[in-house]
């Protein structure tokens, strides 16, 4: 069955201050068949958004982590959505049969969710796998207040020392402005299809 990408008044603004602006939403459908949407946890304060896939060596040390962060932040208002946007012509592992199985071996707490039109992927400038922005509300819209690596360390997670995500989210949570609102993504190319 042909999965739909419904994405509905959902627009992106460039801020004076170079942030780019969710004005609306999007819904995608996620590995349990259902669709998700931002509109779908009214309480959110914001989101961790992470553009990641099943085949890029680098996103599959993160499965763990993005658990714990999910555990730990979806309690305070903040909970993680992850998006695989993959080219499923160019990378037969990332389709949604094989998300489904993904979710399921790496028991993953949040949602996954299928971009088959790559649209969203677009729409945030996502780069990498995995490629971590985050989205914090502001009245009706959210706005990018952080965009690049969840950590420094993907090969050593005992060993990071910069847990960037975790770092912004606590400033955020906090009352306070991100202070390393960009960092460098490391990991595979998203390669989007003409």
């Amino acid at each position: 069955m042909k999965t739909k990408l419904f994405l509905f008044f959902l627009t992106i603004g460039i801020t004076s201050f170079g942030q780019v602006t969710i004005t609306d939403n999007f819904s995608l459908k996620n590995v349990d068949g259902r669709m998700v949407s931002l509109g779908d946890f009214p309480m959110a304060k914001g989101f961790v958004v992470i553009f990641t896939c099943n085949h890029c060596p680098f996103a599959k040390l993160y499965p763990k982590r993005l658990n714990d962060l999910n555990e730990k932040y979806t309690k305070l208002g903040v909970p993680i959505i992850a998006i695989s946007s993959m080219d499923t012509i160019s990378y037969e592992e990332d389709t949604y049969l094989k998300m489904i199985q993904k979710a399921k071996k790496e028991h993953f707490n949040f949602p996954y969710l299928y971009d088959p039109t790559q649209e969203v992927a677009k729409l945030f400038h996502a780069q990498k796998t995995p490629h971590a922005f985050i989205i914090w509300r502001d009245g009706e819209h959210f706005n990018i207040v952080y965009n690049g690596a969840i950590d420094d360390n993907g090969m050593h997670p005992n060993e990071v020392e910069n847990p960037y995500i975790s770092m912004a989210l606590d400033e955020l949570l906090e009352g306070k402005t991100v202070s390393n609102p960009e960092t460098i993504t490391i990991g595979c190319q998203i390669y989007f299809r003409e």
